[in-house]
């Protein structure tokens, strides 16, 4: 005699299959939402993020001057907030936990080129920082043009702001040594509107206009 009650309903079996099944087709339709560029775009911005971040950790080891602990500081909280983009597509995380180590090999080689111009001196430390802030500048422009998601837009809004904020910090530094600061990728133009503009306050995820790279 067949003991049911150790059996699995039939019903059961196919409501747990049928849950696995949706919940399968709930985190594809999520990242669907992305076009193959956008999660590219996503992707990247994770690392370069964390380029900024490690470049200016290892020039504050150097130096010790508060515009890279500050501004790495900032740099944290912009890898946190692509982490949670990609969470929120249900896309996986390219950053590895390593300082100065990157799945992204074009990353990877930039980042040996900055750490070893920085190094030179706390001039060339400040153009690399500059460098860095200008590079995102742009990448953040391209991005922002081209997501069709509002979430996306937002944060990299807000990333852009922060961008600006950082750029005017490092050129201060540079003028401040009597120095007259060019820019490095943007145009003449770019640059003027960036150091004429005032402070940008940064708004948090999903409360208003918020703020990658492709060298």
């Amino acid at each position: 005699m067949v003991n049911f009650s150790c059996q699995p309903h039939p019903l059961t079996r196919w409501g747990y299959a049928l849950v696995l099944i949706a919940a399968l087709t709930g985190a594809w339709a999520q990242a669907a939402v992305l076009s193959a560029a956008e999660i590219q775009t996503l992707t990247f911005m994770r690392e370069e993020e964390k380029l900024a971040r490690d470049v200016y950790l290892t020039l504050n080891e150097r130096w010790t001057h508060p515009v890279f602990a500050n501004i790495a500081t900032s740099e944290q909280q912009h890898m946190d907030t692509m982490r949670v983009m990609l969470e929120r597509y249900q896309l996986p995380d390219p950053a590895l936990p390593t300082v100065g180590m990157f799945a992204n090999t074009e990353l990877q080689a930039w980042y040996g080129e900055l750490i070893a111009r920085g190094e030179q001196s706390l001039t060339e430390a400040f153009y690399v920082g500059a460098a860095i802030e200008e590079v995102d500048i742009l990448d953040l422009e391209k991005a922002i043009a081209e997501t069709r998601q509002a979430d996306l837009r937002r944060a990299y809004q807000n990333l852009l702001a922060a961008s600006g904020n950082h750029l005017r910090a490092f050129v201060r530094n540079i003028e401040v040594q009597g120095l007259v600061y060019e820019p490095q990728y943007l145009s003449v133009e770019q640059l003027e509107t960036i150091l004429t503009t005032p402070t940008q306050r940064q708004n948090p995820p999903g409360r208003g206009p918020g703020g990658g790279r492709g060298r």
